[in-house]
């Protein structure tokens, strides 16, 4: 139990230093934590990742605004499309099959891993 408590702990630090650090990256990395390190079903761990990413995006915003590195015009541009995306999102998880979720994520994850390497 205390184990499985400090793993817990950790993988919120690691995730909350990635998300606050490149802007981005928390949920592709905790992702696969729950599910391999935390035995944490697919859907389940995707849903629970956005719900741990959502406060500390709150957070880094807060400090990313205060620090007047945001670009107004992109971001509220890109919000409206976001919330779209985000509920259309939240919508199909439960409709795509296990192994259907993991091969798009696990692929998504490599374009992106691509794309930053080259």
């Amino acid at each position: 139990m205390k184990k499985n408590m400090l793993k817990v702990v950790f993988l919120g630090l690691l995730t909350g230093l990635t998300n606050g650090l490149f802007g981005s990256g928390g949920g592709t990395l905790l992702i696969p934590s729950m599910i391999f390190l935390l035995n944490m079903e697919d859907h389940k761990a995707h849903a629970t990742a956005i719900s741990i990413i959502l406060p500390l995006t709150i957070v880094s915003t807060y400090i990313y605004f205060k620090s007047g590195i945001v670009s107004y015009n992109i971001t509220f541009r890109v919000v409206l499309g976001g919330v779209l995306g985000g509920y259309l999102g939240a919508k199909l998880l439960n409709r795509v099959p296990n192994f259907l979720l993991r091969k798009i994520f696990a692929i998504f994850m490599m374009i992106a891993a691509f794309r930053m390497v080259f």
